[in-house]
C-alpha cells in the first residue's frame, strides 16, 4: 500500500523527489506492477471460485436428475407390483367364487341340512395378537400358497361332485317310485290263480287303480318295448342301466315309444285291463340282472 502511495505522489509532483528519479522511477514501477499482478492474481481466483461452484452446482444437478429417474423407476416398479398382486387377488377371487358356486351345488346335491354350509358369509375369526406390516415377497408366498390350496380343494370338490353326481344318476336310475296311485293288491310271489286255476308264481305287484289313471316310470331309463304281448296286453318295459329293467302291464294306452328317454314319475301310460286281467290295475315289475325281484323292497326302501 506505501509503494502505491509514493508512486502517486512521485507521479503528482516529479520536482520533488527528482534528486532520486531513477531509483523512485524503479520503485513506482515495480510497485505498479505489484499492484497489477495482485489484481490480475485476484482476478483469476474470482473466476476460479466461481467456475468450482458452477461445477459443484453441476454435479449436484447431475446427482439429483439421476435421483428423480431412479425414484420414478422404482415407482414405475412398484406400480407394476401392486397391478400384478391385484390381479392374482382377482384371479383367486375367481375361484373362490367358483368353488362357493361348486360347494352350493355339493350342498344341494348331498342334500345337507339348510345353514350347515353358507358359502355366502365368512367364517368367524378374532384374536388378540399384534399386527404389524407384509413384507411385499411374502405376501407374494402368501398368494402362491392360497392358489395353490384353492386349485386342491377345488379338485377334491370336483371328485366330490362327480362322486355324488354318480350316485343321483344311480339313484334316479334305480326303481323307487311309486307307478301308479292306489294300493297294493297282490304281492310279489305265489299267491292263488285269480282265474281259478290253482297256485301261481306272481312275477310282480298289482297295483289297484282306477282306469285312465297315470302310470308314471319308478325312474329314470330308456324305454325298451313298447306294445302288446301275449298275457300282459298293452305293456312298456324301460332300461333303467346297472342292471335295472320294470315292465308295466294291462295299460289302456301306452303313452311313450321305443327309444324315448324317460326321467323319474314322467307319465308313460295310462291304467287299464288289457290282456290276462279281472279289472282295472296296473301290473308292476323289477328285474335285476335278469332276474326277477321283489319290487315291494325297493318301493318300502324308497317311503323309509
Amino acid at each position: 500500500m506505501m509503494n502505491v502511495i509514493i508512486a502517486a505522489n512521485f507521479l503528482r509532483s516529479p520536482k520533488k523527489l527528482a534528486f532520486d528519479r531513477p531509483k523512485v522511477a524503479a520503485t513506482a514501477l515495480g510497485s505498479i506492477a505489484m499492484v497489477l499482478g495482485l489484481a490480475f492474481t485476484a482476478g483469476f481466483l474470482t473466476r476460479g471460485a466461481d467456475g468450482a461452484a458452477r461445477a459443484e452446482i453441476a454435479r449436484l444437478q447431475a446427482e439429483f436428475d439421476q435421483q428423480a429417474l431412479e425414484l420414478a423407476q422404482a415407482r414405475d416398479e412398484a406400480q407394476l407390483e401392486v397391478n400384478a398382486i391385484a390381479a392374482r387377488v382377482g384371479e383367486l377371487q375367481a375361484q373362490a367364487n367358483r368353488l362357493n358356486a361348486l360347494g352350493d351345488r355339493l350342498t344341494q346335491v348331498g342334500k345337507l341340512k339348510d345353514g350347515e354350509f353358507n358359502f355366502s358369509d365368512l367364517p368367524g375369526q378374532g384374536g388378540s395378537e399384534s399386527a404389524e406390516d407384509v413384507p411385499s415377497m411374502e405376501l407374494l408366498g402368501s398368494l402362491d400358497a392360497l392358489e395353490a390350496q384353492f386349485a386342491h380343494s377345488g379338485r377334491q370338490l370336483s371328485v366330490l361332485e362327480s362322486m355324488l353326481f354318480n350316485q343321483q344318476v344311480e339313484s334316479q336310475a334305480t326303481p323307487h317310485r311309486m307307478p301308479a296311485p292306489g294300493y297294493i293288491s297282490s304281492r310279489y310271489g305265489s299267491r292263488n290263480d285269480p282265474f281259478g286255476r290253482g297256485r301261481a308264481h306272481h312275477a310282480g305287484i298289482d297295483i289297484d287303480a282306477n282306469a285312465g289313471d297315470p302310470v308314471s316310470a319308478a325312474a329314470e331309463g330308456v324305454v325298451s318295448f313298447a306294445g302288446w304281448r301275449n298275457g300282459y296286453g298293452n305293456v312298456v318295459e324301460i332300461d333303467h342301466g346297472n342292471g335295472y329293467k320294470t315292465r308295466y302291464a294291462h295299460n289302456q294306452v301306452n303313452l311313450v315309444k321305443a327309444g324315448d328317454v324317460v326321467r323319474a314319475d314322467q307319465q308313460i301310460a295310462k291304467v287299464g285291463s288289457t290282456g290276462r286281467s279281472t279289472g282295472s290295475h296296473l301290473h308292476f315289475e323289477v328285474t335285476l340282472n335278469g332276474r326277477q325281484v321283489n319290487p315291494r323292497n325297493y318301493l318300502d326302501r324308497a317311503r323309509g
